[in-house]
């Protein structure tokens, strides 16, 4: 059956009134960014309304880039402030700021999690936290040596108070672990490298988990064009090796989460070729997915050159709310990042 297809202006007008698709509001975080590049954001719900986070400075990697915030405590996004840069360390030049992951602990603060440094290859993690749903921030501490903490997509609480962060390497190919901690994060542990780069070039896991935590599955993008899983069945100590799924993916990042209703909502990139397109995709049970609908597309109707990429969607990240709704983040064109409601109700098997 092939997939339902939308551009931007069939997802606008779906979401003004279609009862048959999820989507019930877009727009971007920032009509007018503070930056010349976007990218790699993070959202989360906190108990003063929902909260994001990106990269972005002239272009990835450059020593400008810092993590930016805003807030959306009722209908718009307010304007986007800095929160975290390069120059923590003191005496230390500044570097480029990466990844930004914000969790919302129950009951607690909102942290935020970001990675440092000249490449992903040499980067260093970071925290900070704010009492106030980030009106304000604690002074950023660096993360123990080995540790990255979540390394692009939101960790997943254990029933027994630990986080659990889906973590990668670069220095030696690209290579999956996963780390663990409790707030205020001052201890860390971690598993050795899950593959090695010669099985799987996999990074960047998103974590679910089944079963009332007797099962924890991992996802993960690779460079082998489709998206690849394994699981644990003891709290993510140790995992089943790497196996791939159905689901293609132009070795691009994904984000996925376990909705109230049981099921599992994946955002994603479903063409091997490019990033030109963002879907999502629905399961019961984690190992059986089933693409549902694009939400944007810029690839030129009719266009038969499948590589030929006009503008990039990429690196989602998914957060369900108190009232049920879904709310995703994605970078749109490098430029700036949408934002878009899904009633998961619309959401057919």
């Amino acid at each position: 059956m092939p997939r339902r297809f939308l551009s931007l202006f069939a997802v606008i007008g779906c979401a003004l009134g279609a009862q048959n698709f999820p989507v019930i509001k877009l727009q971007y975080l920032a009509d007018k960014p503070p930056t010349l590049s976007s990218h790699a954001s993070t959202i989360e719900e906190t108990p003063q309304g929902m909260a994001a986070a990106w990269f972005g400075g002239t272009a990835e990697r450059a020593k400008d880039v810092v993590i930016w915030f805003s807030k959306k405590p009722q209908h718009q996004w307010l304007k986007p402030v800095e929160v975290a840069r390069g120059t923590e360390d003191a005496g230390a030049p500044q570097y480029a700021c990466w990844n930004p992951v914000l969790w919302q602990q129950p009951g607690g603060s909102l942290w935020l999690f970001y990675k440092v440094g000249p490449s992903p290859d040499t980067w260093w993690g970071r925290v900070q936290e704010s009492q106030d749903g980030g009106r304000t921030w604690s002074k950023s501490r660096r993360l123990p040596d080995g540790q990255v903490g979540p390394v692009r997509n939101k960790p997943v609480l254990l029933a027994d108070g630990t986080l659990l962060c889906g973590a990668s390497s670069e220095d030696a190919g690209w290579r999956l672990h996963m780390e663990w901690s409790k707030p205020p994060f001052t201890e860390w542990h971690r598993t050795g490298a899950l593959n090695t780069a010669d099985q799987w070039g996999a990074i960047q896991p998103t974590v679910l988990v089944w079963d009332g935590g007797s099962r924890i599955q991992s996802l993960v993008r690779t460079r082998q064009k489709v998206i690849a899983e394994h699981w644990s069945s003891d709290q993510g100590r140790t995992w089943t090796p790497l196996a791939k799924t159905s689901l293609p993916n132009p070795n691009s990042g994904i984000d996925a989460v376990r909705l109230r209703d049981g099921r599992a909502l994946l955002v994603y990139n479903p063409l091997a070729e490019n990033r030109s397109v963002i879907g999502l995709a629905i399961s019961s049970d984690g190992k059986s997915w089933k693409h549902f609908a694009d939400l944007e597309s810029t690839q030129e109707p009719g266009k038969a050159d499948l590589a030929h990429n006009p503008g990039e969607l990429s690196y989602p990240a998914v957060v369900q709310a108190r009232d049920g709704k879904v709310h995703i983040t994605y970078t749109w064109k490098r430029e700036k990042i949408r934002h878009v409601i899904v009633d998961p109700a619309r959401i057919g098997n």
